[in-house]
């Protein structure tokens, strides 16, 4: 269906280099990085070993063409998923709300980051070091001109400094057997076993599933990032400001992206942008993701597979270091625990600027809808939700609960079915909100589709084996 030239419009942006596109998938790759990639897989790894591997694979590549269906919606029409969702239902801001804080709202990244940090530093009171750790996260995220901007350059920066010191790690420490207990487990050959071993907890495996990227509502802030980035239609957006920008937190955020008329030169130029963003995601988020899983979890099978008491907390990670240092050196051990700590606080860093943005967008769509007003201070919402979420992580610290495993899999659990639920979400929208020629050809619905089905499927049977 094509737009009304009489509409207010403006035309779709020329496309950019593929250099400078480079970003949004830094950030939603480092949302998984604490979870799913540092702490989950490696323990299943540790625990179970590398027959698994192919898990974490499959869920990588789900999570790459769950993303770029949201980045599709974001480049035609230059608004947030959450904006459309809510045009189809109206109920759809509240449960974003909802399942984003029930879900990421318990401090389980954060709380394995203090666990290792303090380790390192030899002290034992980590519920302090987990509060320290939060407060730094607040005044980091207060504080930049603009919170893409910062949250682009720490997250690039972390990842090409900590993933190739883990690839050498590996590279030192993994025997040839290793590898070849790792290439046997992305086909699903374990020890003993094909695809899932017995004795295997299903939580602990949809968890790390589900973390297989961002997981949970995160991907949905890709759409976000994709806007603050200025792809497509989103380069007409305007941007949340940082908290100590003069000014900031009263600008008034317009949420609603601008149209353009479909023509021959604008479907030209949309079909350069898909490519080159496919391209972009494909090589950052998917290659550079999956490489990061499968070789984290070859060092912690290398280093710890069959060590007593590695299904407690996270203890796989220190006997990592433990072992690291006897095989090299102690200081490269220490070393490997301060890159893990490192990246930990980065992945806590970027869920609570996304959870941030996920509330405060539907919170300021619910408030638009009520009061019948365009525009909202969208920066103070953020950072209300910001030290809103800090504040209930301090008080679950404060209170004693700092168990980083059981936290992170009841929340990768909750954010799997809200991966069922905006799987659904988003494949409705795509087919209802944008014409005909900017829609997923068939393959890719059906694709969808399957997602969506395991994901419900999968979620089930684990609310069923924790029940009864």
């Amino acid at each position: 269906m094509a737009l009304s030239p009489s509409k207010l419009t403006k035309p779709f942006p020329e496309p950019i280099p593929l250099k400078k596109l480079i970003g949004p998938s830094f950030i939603i790759l480092a949302l998984g990085l604490g979870s799913g990639e540092v702490i989950l897989w490696p323990y299943l790894a540790s625990n179970y070993g590398l027959g698994i591997a192919w898990g974490a694979l499959l869920g990588i590549s789900f999570q790459y063409f769950i993303n770029m269906e949201i980045e599709r919606y974001a480049l035609v029409k230059g608004e947030s998923v959450f904006v459309g969702i809510a045009k189809i239902f109206r109920v759809a801001p509240y449960w974003f709300i909802a399942s984003t804080f029930i879900g990421f709202g318990l401090p389980g990244i954060i709380a394995a980051s203090a666990v290792v940090v303090a380790s390192v530093i030899g002290v034992e009171y980590v519920s302090l070091v987990g509060i320290a750790l939060l407060l730094v996260i607040g005044c980091i995220l207060s504080s930049g001109k603009t919170v893409y901007g910062l949250m682009e350059k720490l997250t690039k920066t972390i990842l090409l400094v900590g993933v190739p010191c883990i690839f050498i790690l590996a590279l030192t420490v993994a025997t040839s057997m290793d590898w070849s207990a790792l290439a046997s487990g992305v086909i699903g050959h374990g020890e003993g076993y094909r695809f899932l071993p017995e004795g295997i907890v299903l939580a602990a495996f949809l968890a790390a599933f589900a973390y297989s990227g961002a997981g949970g509502n995160l991907n949905l802030t890709q759409s976000i990032y994709v806007k603050e980035k200025g792809y497509g239609m989103g380069k007409y957006a305007e941007r949340v400001s940082g908290l100590f920008r003069e000014g900031g937190v009263a600008e008034a955020v317009h949420l609603e992206g601008v149209e353009f008329v479909d023509n021959p030169e604008n479907r030209r130029r949309f079909k350069i942008w898909w490519r080159r963003i496919s391209t972009e995601h494909a090589l950052v988020f998917w290659f550079i993701g999956a490489l990061s899983i499968l070789l984290l979890m070859l060092l912690s099978y290398a280093t710890t597979y069959g060590v007593t008491d590695n299904a407690e907390g996270i203890s796989f990670v220190l006997h990592e270091g433990a072992a690291i240092g006897a095989h090299i050196t102690p200081v490269l051990g220490s070393l490997f625990l301060v890159i893990v700590g490192i990246m930990l606080f980065q992945t806590q860093l970027g869920v609570m600027d996304s959870t941030s943005r996920i509330m405060a967008e539907n919170a300021a769509i619910a408030y638009m809808k009520k009061k019948a007003v365009r525009t909202v201070p969208l920066s103070k919402i953020y950072f209300g939700f910001l030290w809103a979420q800090i504040a209930f992580g301090i008080l679950l610290f404060a209170i004693g609960v700092t168990e980083p495993k059981s936290l992170l899999i009841l929340g990768a659990c909750i954010n799997a079915f809200a991966m069922f639920v905006h799987v659904g979400l988003v494949a409705i929208l795509n087919w209802k909100a944008l014409p005909k020629f900017y829609q997923p050809p068939l393959w890719r619905r059906i694709l969808l589709g399957l997602i969506f089905v395991f994901f419900g499927f999968f979620s089930v049977v684990v609310i069923y084996s924790q029940l009864f």
